[in-house]
């Protein structure tokens, strides 16, 4: 006899119903970003910025001079004859900052700049602000739409590389801090300025000796903030209005060499297997069998709640539920490289070299893999992870060099640097949605970790569809009003960093 068991649905039902109901609640009450919003903060007289045409006219003239000098960094190393021009346009270009007395100025290890600003309070905890001078090569044959280091305007643009990667946030901290020292401004809390000249080679000479100095002057730091994240406008499908994204940490690196060595032989009598067969089913293994699923186990899971509410139903059901589904975004996520390298360590295939002579079969086979690891992930993990993967010991797994994911910078209410720099975008740029996130590239900021245990990485950087692939690529540029932005953005935050403290939050985040 069958029949249906009204008894053994029903726990089944209530259960569902529960989940249901909490689900759709919180869906429709969780807003993480009211808080400090809504919060009394302490009364600043800030200035504020009112660019004039003709003030208009020098700051983008000085942008453009920066772009055209090709501070160019190679493995081979660093322009130094261009870093030195550099150093005396800095000087032309921004005489109060570097009269001022309130501003004292060194070069380090011959071309970095570091800068400290004295602020009237010493007892408030100084930040810093970075950046750099160097840039990545490029080519006008490669297909520019103008030569990479001429800053030439087409349709309300400069283009140039370094336009967005670095320049524009190294000129505009300048620019803002000159503006403030023109109009008298005499910051409360003291910050510092630091410029690497080597960051695009991983900042060994530049960003590592700013370090060593302020080590050895006893420096301790409220916070860093350097590029990184950016502001996204139409990037993220399905997301209603601009976000902007601050890196609370940054994916860790390791680069993995495999190799498989048999002794050579004549192509004539070839052996059942040869080392590049060998070492190309393992590299297809590794291909074919991804990282483990890691999504909400590092801070993207935050990214997604802070922005759930400016998503349409199903999706805003989704984000805002993801103690519940979790497992079904981080597939969604995966089958777009963009996304995939949120929920994984993820792992490119980058090099592959073996053979002497179409006649002989090759002793030697090499490959080489670089890996972006999550926060949830280690490098010990990772290696062990590949050795499980490939299962051949014939296959020799070598590290040549790595680092583990930074530390996760905090992002809660109590987070002063968090909170000033989301204060500071909403004041710049009130239609935009502030989240954290997390960088997958690396920054010079990751030397600093020692001296702070708050690094964010953001630039008030507009990045529509199509313009993440000019980063590092073709076209490279900034619009003329973004650049502004960006001045008045930094002209901004050094004054809403003058408070003691933050506020008390107005109200507490929503949780279930």
């Amino acid at each position: 006899e069958t029949g249906f068991n009204t008894n053994g649905c029903f726990p089944l039902l209530l259960a569902a119903f529960v989940l249901f109901s909490i689900a759709a609640i919180r869906t429709f009450s969780l807003d993480v970003n009211a808080g400090l919003q809504l919060a009394r903060w302490e009364k600043t007289d800030n200035i504020s910025l009112v660019i004039q045409q003709h003030d208009r006219e020098q700051l983008l003239a000085r942008f453009k001079e920066a772009v055209r000098i090709p501070t160019v960094s190679q493995e081979s190393g660093s322009n130094a004859s261009a870093l030195r021009q550099f150093d005396a346009f800095l000087r032309k270009a921004f005489p109060t900052v570097f009269s001022s007395s309130l501003v004292h100025h060194e070069l380090v290890a011959n071309y970095s700049h570091l800068f400290r600003v004295q602020g009237s309070q010493p007892d408030l905890v100084p930040y810093l602000l970075l950046a750099h001078i160097d840039v990545v090569p490029a080519t006008e044959s490669d297909g520019w739409e103008a030569p990479p280091f001429s800053a030439t305007e087409i349709d309300g643009f400069i283009y140039g590389r370094g336009t967005i990667d670095d320049k524009c946030s190294l000129m505009g901290i300048l620019q803002a801090l000159e503006y403030l020292l023109i109009k008298g401004y005499m910051p409360r809390r003291g910050f510092y300025i630091g410029l690497g000249h080597d960051e695009e080679i991983k900042g060994y000479e530049g960003a590592m000796n700013i370090v060593r100095v302020m080590k050895q002057r006893g420096v301790k730091l409220s916070f860093v903030l350097d590029e990184g994240l950016a502001i996204l406008d139409g990037i993220i499908s399905g997301l209603e209005g601009p976000a902007a994204l601050i890196g609370l940490t940054e994916k860790g690196q390791a680069n993995v060499k495999l190799s498989v060595s048999m002794p050579p032989g004549h192509s004539s009598i070839p052996p059942k297997e040869s080392s590049i067969g060998i070492l190309a089913s393992a590299v297809k293994r590794l291909e074919e069998n991804p990282m483990p699923r890691l999504f909400g186990l590092g801070p993207e899971r935050e990214t997604f709640e802070h922005l759930a509410h400016k998503f349409k139903l199903p999706l805003k059901f989704i984000m805002s539920n993801l103690w519940l589904f979790s497992p079904l975004l981080s597939r969604v996520l995966e089958r777009k490289p963009d996304t995939n390298a949120f929920v994984r360590t993820t792992t490119a295939v980058t090099m592959f070299n073996s053979g002497v002579k179409v006649n002989v079969v090759p002793p030697l086979a090499e490959a080489f893999v670089n890996l972006r690891i999550h926060s949830a992930h280690s490098v010990q993990e990772v290696l062990d992870v590949i050795q499980e993967t490939v299962g051949d010991e014939r296959v020799k797994i070598q590290l040549m060099d790595g680092f583990e994911p930074l530390p996760v910078s905090s992002s809660n209410e109590r987070s002063f640097g968090f909170q000033i720099i989301k204060k500071t975008v909403l004041d710049t740029f009130p239609t935009v949605t502030v989240a954290p996130g997390i960088c997958v590239g690396n920054t010079d900021s990751r030397h600093f970790k020692d001296l702070t245990g708050d690094i964010y990485r953001f630039a008030p950087v507009w990045f529509k569809p199509g313009d993440i692939q000019r980063f590092h690529g073709l076209n490279e540029r900034i619009s003329k009003k973004n650049y502004e932005e960006l001045v008045v953005f930094y002209f901004n935050l050094i004054q809403n960093c003058d408070i003691q403290s933050l506020p008390e939050p107005h109200s507490s985040v929503h949780e279930l």
